[in-house]
């Protein structure tokens, strides 16, 4: 653990700098967020436009999950059940866990993304980058605070926004 003082390293767990006898009893106690304030990266997911997601129910064969995302030219689908997000099903999951099933026999509920990572929408850009990054994620649903999908936020909804604030 750094000194906050002199920035020695010291034992993790000490109370007291071995080099100049700094006080560290709370050095590793987590501060409080700060307010992320950029131009473009601190602006909220509203600000990207973004529309209705695609809904389905757990219990749809994937089969026409499938032909739905085809249809509709999307790359993924929120699971709701009673009006409450309970997953997301991509084209990722289509690909890497459907490839080689014999469709018919299968729900959605069956290869989607139990409980996934959410945003609100007055998260920043910087927010949903950084919880893509971490999760390898190119979707994230956004809910409200009933945890009621109101859109989702693509990897390249966020890229095509940065481009176009950088001129």
């Amino acid at each position: 653990m750094l000194c906050p003082v002199c920035h020695t390293d010291n034992f993790a767990g000490d109370d007291i700098c071995d080099f100049c006898g700094a006080s560290m009893a709370h050095a590793d106690v987590p501060q409080a967020a700060i307010d992320y304030h950029d131009k473009v990266l601190g602006e909220h997911l509203d600000h990207l436009g973004i529309g209705s997601p695609a809904l389905v129910d757990p219990a749809l064969p994937v089969a026409d999950a499938i032909a739905q995302m085809h249809a509709s030219g999307g790359d993924c689908l929120l699971v709701v059940e009673g009006g409450r997000l309970v997953g997301i099903f991509t084209d990722r999951d289509a690909v890497v866990k459907a490839a080689d099933k014999r469709l018919a026999l299968y729900r959605v509920r069956d290869f989607m993304t139990k409980d996934p990572v959410v945003l609100r929408h007055d998260d920043t850009l910087a927010v949903a980058m950084h919880k893509m990054a971490v999760g390898e994620f190119r979707h994230i649903p956004i809910v409200d605070d009933a945890k009621q999908p109101i859109g989702v936020v693509a990897a390249a909804d966020i890229f095509r926004h940065l481009v176009s604030s950088l001129g």
